[in-house]
């Protein structure tokens, strides 16, 4: 039996949209599961279009949510010359011919079919033409002869059995005017050479997979096994496309989603094993199965991409929970100081507590960040005559203070709130105003640990 190999085929001519990021999760995980081969594919035939920074992002997308491909990624373009050879042997064979219609004859025919309100299929005049004289100003495309009678069967691995009749299947072109082959024989040919066995992609790509399969015959290849995904709907119900705001994996890398949740997430869209909720890499790798994939659309779920995000920040090791945070700001922030890692580190434990995002606890910990706190107009309306003297009072037993700890604040604020005649809040708001610059945050005494004695001291002073 041959060794398993999957592919994920992109076109760079846009950044990698999520629905492309689960089409290649789940052809990795399929091949890791049968200790097969995965492939990257880079479809770059389309030259105005593609673009190298588009190439450059798929690659650090895959990377970053921890996609591995084996072996160089595999450039579509470097291998035009073998396609069009398939081309000529099918011309050759008498599996295509050459089509003379002018782009006006086409465009004509588009309009009659638009008119009777039917779907556009070529007319096939160029298939038999004795009759026919060849136009001289008019360079030909090579058409494929699909079949006209009779009906194709494809035994897909998600979808079950599907059977089409084969005379909606027009005779699709697969080399153009200018030599250059078309999506539908570069794909054919790269998959054969690359020897892959299993075509997983988007439920979009069933026609596709139609008329590929008769070129694989045509060809007497080995035809693959097919298995089409539903696609990912946005929340509003219609199919996501790059427009939408969570469409690109950047989108959710620039909040400040980790790579393990939304893998997660990406696994359990349209995956399922029993009630599990939360997979490891390994599980996932173990447990998957194409029989378990959905057969309807999934829809994006925002809140549950920050729910799962929620759990991995909760159940993350403070110091690589650091270096999450460290890295994110430098990319969308800014660098965080040397000398203010250590304050960090150990104030990672409450910092991402209720947070969902990197962003949240980049937003929480600024009063750590920043070395000048301003406070905002409405914050500065709480500060009333007896919120300062309870600042000025606490300030004067804090300075006495030979050691700082939790047991020692709270007797402090114990006894604040005994001679100021109020409760916990009254005590606790005002301070945290002063040292954060917000009466919303973490609690009190946290604040107080994380920061520096002498600049507690310079808050509460100003």
């Amino acid at each position: 039996m041959s060794i398993v190999a999957t592919r994920f085929a992109p076109s760079p001519t846009g950044p990698l949209h999520i629905g492309g990021v689960r089409t290649a999760l789940f052809n990795w995980l399929f091949s890791k599961n049968k200790k097969g081969k995965f492939y990257l594919r880079i479809e770059d035939t389309d030259k105005e279009r593609s673009k190298e920074e588009y190439k450059k992002q798929i690659i650090d997308s895959l990377y970053w949510i921890g996609i591995n491909y084996d072996d160089k990624e595999y450039i579509q373009s470097k291998n035009i010359n073998e396609h069009k050879k398939i081309a000529e042997d099918l011309l050759k064979n008498g599996f295509a011919y050459k089509c003379y219609c002018s782009e006006e004859e086409i465009k004509e025919q588009k309009e009659k079919c638009k008119k009777k309100g039917i779907a556009y299929v070529y007319n096939r005049k160029w298939r038999d033409p004795k009759n026919l004289e060849i136009p001289k100003n008019i360079k030909p495309v090579i058409r494929f002869k699909s079949k006209i009678s009779g009906n194709s069967v494809v035994k897909d691995l998600v979808q079950g059995e599907i059977n089409i009749s084969n005379s909606i299947i027009e005779d699709f072109v697969i080399l153009r005017q200018d030599s250059t082959p078309t999506y539908q024989l570069s794909a054919v040919v790269d998959d054969h050479l690359m020897k892959i066995t299993h075509v997983i992609r988007g439920d979009d790509h069933k026609i596709n997979t139609f008329k590929q399969k008769q070129i694989y015959e045509a060809m007497k290849w080995k035809v693959p096994e097919f298995a089409h995904i539903p696609l990912i709907h946005s929340e509003k119900g219609s199919k996501l496309s790059k427009r939408d705001k969570a469409a690109t994996i950047d989108d959710y890398i620039k909040i400040g989603i980790l790579s393990d949740a939304l893998r997660n997430y990406l696994l359990r869209l349209g995956w399922s094993h029993k009630d599990k909720e939360i997979f490891s890499l390994d599980e996932s790798i173990k447990l998957f199965d194409l029989k378990d994939v959905g057969k309807s659309p999934s829809k994006l779920d925002m809140t549950r991409i920050l729910s799962l995000n929620e759990h991995y920040i909760k159940h993350m090791d403070e110091k690589e929970l650091f270096r999450f945070l460290k890295a994110y700001s430098q990319k969308f922030k800014k660098k965080i100081e040397t000398a203010k890692e250590n304050s960090l580190i150990k104030s990672m434990n409450f910092l991402k507590n209720k947070a969902k995002t990197l962003e949240d606890i980049y937003q929480n910990s600024q009063y750590i960040l920043k070395d000048n706190i301003e406070i905002s107009p409405d914050d500065s309306k709480l500060l009333d005559n007896s919120s300062k003297n309870i600042i000025k009072d606490f300030l004067v037993e804090f300075e006495k203070m030979s050691k700082i700890n939790k047991e020692n604040l709270e007797r402090t604020v114990n006894e604040l709130i005994n001679k100021h005649k109020t409760n916990f809040k009254g005590v606790g708001q005002p301070l945290r105003i002063v040292l954060t610059g917000s009466r919303f945050g973490p609690g009190i005494y946290n604040i107080i640990l994380s920061l520096d004695k002498d600049v507690v001291i310079k808050r509460l002073k100003n």
